[in-house]
């Protein structure tokens, strides 16, 4: 008998810096992928029905990432995908990477979660994940990039 695991790993990196391009803070935290986001790959492999990754959001919830989340737990704003590309780890193109960047004045605060979207507003949340608190200023921009592996 043939025993197969595919497991979805993310990473999350991501850059504050102020008006002038300082850096201020970093992230660098592992992400869950969802049973949502599981479903949505699983679609995305059999057809087109459910729209492709095409934003990030960020907000200010604490409550550890878990498999039913559907929605950050309290959004502070959201950005579209700026970049997205096949990364190549142990085998070749076994990973995609997206990059958001939140810029002066979208998304201010304390914020400590993130999550990978389907849509605009609403949509289908594919991963999310809970960092140490940044705080970003009215005039600072975060860029963050986010991996998903399929091992």
């Amino acid at each position: 008998m043939i025993s197969e695991q595919i497991k979805a790993i993310g990473e999350v990196s991501g850059e504050l810096r102020d008006k002038d391009g300082n850096l201020k803070a970093t992230i660098d935290v592992k992400n869950l992928v969802v049973t949502l986001g599981k479903a949505f790959i699983a679609s995305r492999m059999m057809d087109a029905a459910s729209a492709v990754a095409s934003h990030m959001a960020v907000g200010t919830g604490s409550t550890a990432a878990a498999a039913s989340d559907t929605t950050l737990e309290t959004e502070a704003g959201r950005a579209a995908l700026t970049g997205t590309t096949n990364v190549t780890t142990t085998t070749t193109n076994d990973a995609v990477q997206y990059t958001s960047t939140f810029g002066p004045g979208v998304a201010t605060g304390a914020l400590t979660e993130a999550g990978l979207l389907n849509a605009a507003t609403a949509g289908t949340l594919i991963a999310r994940t809970v960092f140490a608190v940044i705080t970003k200023d009215a005039l600072d921009s975060l860029t963050i990039t986010w991996k998903i592996t399929i091992a």
